[in-house]
């Protein structure tokens, strides 16, 4: 019992490492200029009902664009904006806006 856990966390580890090693920074801030004109600038939004998608983590970000791809969230603006991306793209978009300065913690 304690093997067959063990080889579940290794591979479940192993998937989640595999998802942080991808995407290419570049190529995500190139594709990065449709998401702008609702997300601001790398990211910022200026407009309170559009998320900021600056410094959320990069496998949240590629597994929300992955589930408005899919129909399980449901958004009708966003399910538009990704039916043309692939995975690849999804994964530079994710890399590229976790990178941006965004999101601050206030203690």
């Amino acid at each position: 019992m304690k093997t067959t856990l063990f080889i579940l966390a290794t591979v479940a580890l192993g998937f989640s490492l595999q998802v942080q090693a991808k995407g290419n920074y570049e190529a995500g801030k190139a594709k990065s200029t449709t998401c702008a004109a609702c997300h601001g600038a790398n990211g910022v939004s200026e407009v309170s009902s559009f998320p900021k998608l600056a410094g959320q983590q990069r496998d949240y970000l590629y597994h929300s664009l992955k589930a408005y791809k899919s129909g399980k969230r449901n958004n009708p603006i966003m399910a538009g904006q990704v039916q043309t991306l692939s995975d690849e793209d999804m994964l530079d978009l994710a890399l590229f806006f976790s990178k941006q300065n965004g999101l601050k913690l206030k203690y």
